[in-house]
Order: structure tokens, then sequence, then C-alpha cells
């Protein structure tokens, strides 16, 4: 047994290599225990809301799971990076309250979207066009990033939590009297301790701390069972290929395959910078080393993701909540994709975890990430404003593509006001000139 274990462990070794990143076997399992159990709610979300555009509900759970798991082992083995893929948030709204219920087309016309777009990124990647991307973007951005990422989970785990809510002043404090509310406060300490102590697991035991007392209190509900049987992937599986050519090549076809295009690009450009970042993962140039590896896993993921029959695959900035754990190489990544899998064996159990539990890690997650802001020179306002407007804007318009855009704009027309052009490169102004036109012509 012992030997088989040292096998084991020198396999994953030469794989991830893990002494080379300083990390290990039971931190990265744990790593990726944490990373999936923050985004274990996308297994419920998704189903339901691409439910309302008329897709099976179990089938679309089947989809989500199984998508989860291929991507998120794909960007292990293949980009070594502790970051996990699924469907994204926000596409899928997009896909179902736009596509299908506002422009009336089928759910297979907006599968069919997002396999075209996950083609077209498998060529862009390619070509290093996304990877050309990233590059070009200037260091003080890439720290807002990381910083407007944390202020951004941060302000979901508070918004779901009810610690924030809508109200007369836009965002009001909610009420602290709730006893859900109440537990989340409690989680927030605990995990805080926990972290504050260097507790390894910290955000882990936490979250099973938080569900327990929950569960056992009747604040949330437990599972009912602890198996399930596996849903069938056949009412959407290969349906993106079932749409006529006319709606194809269709005008209508262009501009949603550019708006997921567009969107999914910069949200995963600023996942992969902001949480590589925080994990101390660029290099001395601030460059994403395997870039090109990254972005093809997120491009293969959402090819496959529309084939098996769910909205875009992207990277999740929860991914950060396992690099808070320690977590540093793919193992990581394979570790979540393999919960993924086994989700679809025990949905009842995953899918009960609470958000009580979990919003208190984006909440702390959102602290660590925000350190980045300690690398902006502020003294200089020609990178002051667009590091502002890169951080603010991501969750003030709950789009990390939208505090991305701002920043590059922004850069972009302080640096040629000041004359300060040599911080600028041709790459930044044909950015700049696209998302202006992106804002006149599409909003």
């Amino acid at each position: 047994m012992q030997t088989t274990q040292s096998v084991n462990k020198g396999v994953l070794e030469r794989v991830f290599k893990l002494s080379e990143h300083n990390t290990n076997v039971k931190t990265e399992i744990i790593a990726g225990i944490t990373t999936f159990m923050t985004m274990a709610y996308i297994l419920v979300v998704n189903p339901s809301i691409l439910a309302d555009a008329g897709m099976d509900r179990n089938a679309v759970f089947a989809a989500t799971a199984i998508a989860g798991f291929i991507g998120s082992c794909v960007m292990g083995f293949l980009a070594n990076y502790p970051i996990a893929l699924a469907p994204g948030m926000g596409l899928n709204a997009f896909f179902a309250y736009t596509v299908v219920l506002g422009m009336g087309y089928s759910w297979q016309f907006a599968l069919c979207a997002v396999l075209i777009e996950g083609l077209i990124f498998i060529l862009l990647t390619v070509t290093n066009v996304r990877e050309k991307i990233i590059d070009c973007i200037p260091s003080v951005l890439k720290h807002a990033v990381t910083a407007g990422i944390g202020l951004f989970i941060a302000f979901i785990g508070l918004s779901n939590a009810g610690i924030v809510v809508n109200g007369a002043t836009i965002l009001a404090l909610g009420n602290l009297k709730d006893p859900l509310v109440l537990l989340t406060i409690f989680g927030l300490l605990l995990a805080g301790i926990l972290l504050a102590k260097n507790a390894k697991g910290a955000f882990l035991l936490a979250m099973v701390v938080v569900s327990g007392i929950g569960m056992i209190s009747g604040l949330v509900p437990a599972p009912e069972a602890v198996v399930s049987s596996v849903p069938s992937l056949k009412p959407v599986f290969m349906q993106a290929l079932s749409v006529p050519m006319d709606q194809i090549f269709s005008l209508d076809m262009l501009v949603v395959v550019f708006t997921f295009l567009f969107v999914d690009l910069f949200d995963t450009v600023g996942c992969l910078v902001g949480v590589a970042s925080k994990g101390n993962m660029l290099d001395e140039n601030g460059k994403l080393p395997r870039a090109k590896q990254a972005l093809f896993a997120d491009a293969i993921a959402t090819t496959t993701g529309a084939l098996l029959g769910t909205s875009t695959v992207t990277a999740y900035v929860e991914s950060a909540a396992g690099i808070g754990e320690g977590g540093r190489t793919g193992l990581t990544a394979v570790t979540t994709g393999v919960l993924f899998l086994l989700s679809l064996f025990f949905a009842p159990v995953f899918t009960s975890i609470p958000t009580q539990a979990t919003a208190p890690v984006l909440i702390l997650v959102g602290v660590m990430m925000a350190s980045s802001l300690t690398q902006i020179d502020f003294s200089d306002f020609t990178n002051a404003i667009p590091a502002f407007l890169t951080f603010a804007m991501m969750p003030l318009a709950y789009s990390i593509a939208d505090g991305i855009i701002f920043g590059i704009i922004s850069f972009t027309v302080f640096k040629i006001a000041t004359k300060k052009t040599e911080d600028i490169n041709l790459s930044l102004i044909i950015l700049s000139i696209l998302f202006v036109l992106k804002f006149v012509f599409l909003g």
C-alpha cells in the first residue's frame, strides 16, 4: 500500500510539478474541494436559468456537471493552473433571456452560437490573438483587475448573504437580525479567525461548520438523500448541430456570436490575469506563462459545453478561493473537475451547500485580492484614474469585462493626452477604438 501511494505521489509530482510550485498533494486537493464548494451553486442556478429558455432542467444539470469536469481537467492537465471552469453566470442569462426569450430564437439557435464562439476561440488561440490581448494589458491595469475581481466577488458574497440589499439608496444594509444573515456573519468571523491563525483548510473547515450548524438548526435544508440517479443528456445533447443553415448565416447569429465572444473573451482574460496575479503566477514582466494553453483549455471547454447542451463555459473567479487555500497547480483544477463529475451521482449533497457557507469565503477572498492595490502608483493620475475605473466598475457594473473596457479606454486616452505614449502600444489603441465602437453600436 505504501509503495502504491508513493508511486501515485510520484506521478502527480511529475505531471503537476508540485515541488516546483512549493505545494503538495494534500494542499492541492483541499484547495480543489474549496473551489468546488464556492462554485457548486452553478449546478443549481444554470439549469434553472436555461430551463426558462425551454431546455430540460435535468439534462442541463448533467451537461453543467460534465462541462465543469471536462473544462477544469483540461485546464489542469494542459495549462497546470489551479483555475476551474464551468458554464458562466451572465452568459447563461444572455443565452436564456436575450437570445431565446428576447429575440425569439430557439435554444438550439443559442447553443449553435455558443458552438461557433468556441470554434472561433480555438482559431484565435492557435493564432495567438487572445494571448497578445493579455500581454498588451499594462501591469497597472493587471493589478487593478485583480483588485476589481476581489471587490466583485466580495460584493457577490455580501449580496448573496443578504448583508447588502437593494434599497432606496441603490444599496442598503440588510436585516442583521435575520438568522440566516447572522449565520453568514458567524461564518465570516470563523473563517477570518482561522485565516488569521494560518489554519490549513480554513475556508473548507468554515464552510463545513456553517453548513452543519445551518442544517442542524433547521435554518437551511439538509439533503433529502445522499445518492441520486444520473440524469440523461439526451434532450440537449448535440442539439447545437440541429439549426438550419439560413439561421446560421443570418445577421442575428453574427450579432449573438459577437456578443458571446466579446463578453467571454474579457471575462476570461480578467479572470486569468486577476487570479494568476493573486497566486503569484505572473512572470517578472507581468505576463502569464502558458497563457496559450489556458486559453486553449477555455476554448475547448466552451466548444464541448455547447455540444453537451449548456451555455458558454468559462474560467471562474471563485478559483481564487482555492488559491487562497494554497492551490498552485492544475491538480487543484482537476480535483474540482472530479467533484463536478461526482456531483452527477451525489447531486443532493453537493447542491445542498448553503449560500451562508460560501458567502464568507467569497468576501474574504475579496480581502485577499484587494492587496494588489498596494502595487498601483496612485501619485500618477494617468495610472490611478484608469486603475480606479477598472476595479470600481467591475462590482458597480456587475461585469469584469466592463471594468477592463473602462480601464483600457481611459488608460489610452490619458496617456495620449499627457504625451506619455511610451506607456501604450498599438494593440491598446486598437482595443480602445473597438471598445468605443462596441458601446456606440451594441450598447
